[in-house]
């Protein structure tokens, strides 16, 4: 394949590095990855993904873009309130690359249609904010063989590991069921540093990249956590669960079913 110059130029930072150089480029340019969510986290996993040059890129959500969102949602700008958040982010990311092909899905993510949305995609980013479709992503990526980045936030901190399926440890090897709701306040109830979504997106995207150019050591059978307030970071060794529900020896969870606290049926 002769790359033009323009290539060569654009993406010349990585071509550089003798771990990705044209090759890797290649497989970021063949890969398709997956973005639940278009707030604080995949804010920038959408910015940087395009940047790099990820051929193909899903971006989720059922969301307008609100003004209490441009704190930390760096992918939506003021002139953007009251559009749908994945139009608004993939004008950003084809402003940034051209070349892309990113497909938007303005819809809640449920058990009845995930498997159709996520099917064909290499990598999945998971940038939500509510428990039951961190559980949903997990279980479906599972069953469909599909890797994928766990994250999350909430006032100054941040975590975040990475699941290949069938290899390492599962969100559910390490958070069993979600917890009842109202349990954990959410962003917009207990708030967040806007910067803290950045630091783990980028983060989840740097992910995305090792994974699909096959460089360095990914996040697996690890749990990284960090708070910004102190600036430390700690990882946390986690094991995959011989009884684990979904990813076990001998699994319960077969199918897909909804939490009964899941906003899927709020667009019926």
């Amino acid at each position: 394949m002769e790359l033009s110059e323009a290539y060569l130029e654009r993406y010349s930072r990585h071509i550089l590095l003798q771990d990705v150089g044209v090759e890797g480029q290649e497989k970021l340019a063949a890969a398709k990855v997956l973005i639940v969510g278009a707030g604080g986290l995949g804010a920038p996993v959408a910015l940087y993904l395009a940047a790099a040059g990820v051929g193909t890129i899903g971006i989720l959500d059922h969301d307008l873009v609100e003004l209490s969102n441009l704190q930390r949602q760096v992918v939506h700008f003021t002139k953007d309130i009251g559009a749908p958040k994945v139009d608004s982010a993939r004008e950003k990311m084809l402003a940034i690359n051209p070349e892309l092909i990113v497909k938007t899905y303005q819809d809640y993510l449920c058990a009845a249609n995930i498997h159709e949305i996520i099917a064909g995609y290499d990598f999945v980013v998971d940038g939500v904010d509510n428990f039951p479709t961190k559980f949903l992503i997990n279980d479906a990526c599972v069953m469909a063989g599909i890797p994928f980045s766990h994250g999350g936030i909430l006032r100054f901190d941040g975590q975040t590991m990475t699941v290949l399926p069938g290899q390492s440890a599962c969100y559910r090897c390490v958070f069993r069921t979600p917890p009842p709701p109202d349990a954990v306040p959410t962003c917009s109830q207990a708030g967040v540093l806007g910067a803290i979504a950045g630091m783990l997106g980028t983060i989840q995207a740097t992910e995305a990249l090792k994974y699909i150019t096959g460089v360095g050591d990914l996040l697996t059978d690890t749990l990284l956590s960090f708070n910004a307030k102190a600036m430390t970071f700690r990882r946390v060794a986690i094991k995959r669960q011989p009884d684990c529900p979904v990813c076990g020896a001998q699994p319960t969870i077969t199918k897909l079913v909804d939490a009964e606290q899941s906003v899927c049926d709020l667009k019926r």
